[in-house]
């Protein structure tokens, strides 16, 4: 049973599934769809092409309005949104453009707090954590499992890896290797996320390893790329290590200074 409060406002042509619960004063759009047992808490204001998946919650947020871009120019652009994501109070997420893919995406398991800000065509992986008052520019990608630590500015196009961890109030203008803890304004590599990967399990062994390799890279007067052919020979048999590799070779803004 969906259950839609009387000072809600639900748009015909919005698709509710089983068990939705549209809270008091909320607004849902006539292109939006929600997943089973999603639960919209009062005050969100949902609208545009947005796809929402199955138990979510969402506070009084504002998803799928137009994106704050001087180029976009009414394109049918939309925000798709994974299961068991939770939204907090005053958090944004615009939908994509032409420009950038046509869609604003984030995956399963992730947590919003309050008054962060996903622009148009951002790509947010599984098991993200945004924190309070996050400030996220259009065309970034969050990886798997990474943390972006409360007060945060993200420069357009940046990619932040998985696994990785911003600290509080930093400024990332560059990209954030896997596995690595950047901080700061602007923002420096500190090292390896050695805390948050033991509390995911990680060996002591591929921590080790990936310690080694940062100081192999971050280190070291060698040119990048004989540092990392240098990484590849030696721990060439991780995985960790290539998806480390392979993420500094392939960035395009750069990556942060050590």
């Amino acid at each position: 049973m969906v259950t839609i409060h009387p000072a809600a406002v639900v748009e015909k042509g919005a698709e509710l599934d089983e068990g939705v619960i549209i809270g008091p004063f909320s607004y849902i759009g006539n292109r939006v769809k929600i997943g089973k047992n999603t639960v919209i808490k009062q005050g969100a204001v949902i609208e545009g092409d947005t796809a929402i998946g199955e138990e979510c919650t969402i506070f009084g947020a504002s998803i799928g309005v137009e994106p704050q871009d001087l180029k976009y120019k009414g394109e049918p652009s939309k925000v798709v949104i994974g299961n068991r994501v939770k939204i907090r109070e005053y958090v944004t997420i615009h939908r994509g453009t032409e420009g950038g893919g046509m869609v604003t995406k984030i995956g399963d398991n992730v947590l919003l707090m309050a008054y962060s800000h996903i622009a148009h065509d951002c790509l947010i992986g599984n098991n993200v954590i945004v924190a309070n008052a996050v400030q996220v520019a259009g065309h970034v990608i969050i990886e798997d499992f990474a943390i972006v630590g409360g007060l945060s500015g993200i420069h357009q196009f940046v990619r932040i890896g998985k696994h990785a961890m911003v600290g509080g109030a930093s400024a990332v203008h560059r990209d954030v290797p896997p596995f690595t803890v950047a901080q700061g304004n602007r923002a420096k590599l500190e090292g390896i996320n050695i805390i948050g990967l033991k509390r995911r399990g990680f060996s002591r062994e591929t921590i080790r390893a990936l310690t080694t390799v940062f100081e192999m890279v971050f280190k070291t007067d060698e040119p990048l790329q004989v540092s990392l052919n240098k990484v590849e020979e030696e721990f060439g048999d991780i995985p960790e290590v290539i998806d480390f590799v392979n993420f500094v070779r392939n960035s395009k803004r750069g990556i942060c200074p050590a």
